[in-house]
């Protein structure tokens, strides 16, 4: 079996973690399987569109396009219109600092291609960089499961090792990064993760060891996670006859079901809103 131009991101290996052979199904196999993800569908997926949303918004708004406006598209939805109000009043990005929305970062780990999609990177060339990520998450997660997420690790790692350009060509130490989660929904909570060189040593001992090994697995090896409680919020549980019927979208861990934002259609029409140029 041969990954050869494979790109792999902080979701492709989160689900290798989860389940080696979701895995394989998804990147390997392209298997797409009529199985919806969590009940009920509809509900799942206009929660997916409205943070799509927010995300777009977001983006608009640190390119420069005037609130009214953006205000006007979110009015749209009630909720989506609390969660712009939110950010219009907390204003988490407004930090002294160079912002690059929305900026894709990759380098070569391992012998293959790593990559992350910041929704906003802030740095202020020699001193600092900040990592900011919106989750639109109807509860607040639990900080320890947030931390062992390999958005939290590969985000972090990606910066400190490849991210010089971004610091006048000389790369940062990982104490000047941190990543910060803020919630709409809890505006006045976000969860913060500094770094420090001895969490850059593990992150770049472990993403290694984990991509050398998932390169090097025979195809029998990609086998279905002993653990069935994530089975019910995996398209592809009648595939693997693990069930057919999903989980509930209330009482999932969201964490599960929320994919990069960049992989969803967004529910507006933002191709009408001409984008500021960067």
């Amino acid at each position: 079996m041969s990954l050869q131009d494979f790109t792999f991101s902080q979701t492709s290996l989160q689900d290798f973690v989860e389940c080696p052979q979701r895995f394989y199904l998804r990147y390997i196999l392209n298997l797409a399987w009529p199985a919806i993800k969590a009940a009920p569908p509809e509900a799942y997926e206009a929660h997916l569109r409205r943070g799509q949303d927010f995300h777009h918004l977001v983006h608009q708004r640190l390119l420069g396009l005037p609130d009214s406006r953006l205000t006007e598209i979110a009015a749209r939805d009630s909720l989506l219109e609390l969660w712009w109000d939110a950010f219009r009043t907390y204003r988490p990005a407004d930090l002294p600092g160079q912002t690059f929305p929305e900026v894709v970062l990759t380098a070569t780990v391992a012998g293959q291609r790593l990559l992350a999609k910041y929704d906003l990177l802030l740095v202020r060339s020699g001193e600092r960089a900040l990592i900011f990520d919106w989750k639109t998450n109807q509860r607040r997660p639990n900080r320890a499961k947030l931390e062992a997420r390999l958005q939290t690790r590969v985000y972090r790692y990606l910066l400190a090792y490849a991210g010089a350009h971004f610091n006048g060509g000389q790369p940062w130490a990982p104490r000047q990064i941190e990543m910060i989660y803020w919630f709409p929904a809890f505006p006045n909570a976000p969860i913060r993760f500094p770094y420090h060189e001895a969490q850059y040593r593990r992150d770049q001992s472990y993403l290694t060891d984990l991509i050398t090994h998932i390169t090097h697995l025979d195809e029998a090896e990609f086998r279905r996670t002993e653990d069935e409680r994530r089975c019910r919020f995996c398209p592809y549980r009648s595939y693997c006859d693990r069930g057919s019927d999903a989980g509930t979208f209330t009482e999932a861990d969201e964490e599960l079901l929320s994919p990069e934002p960049d992989l969803l259609p967004a529910s507006f029409d933002f191709e009408q809103i001409a984008e500021v140029e960067f």
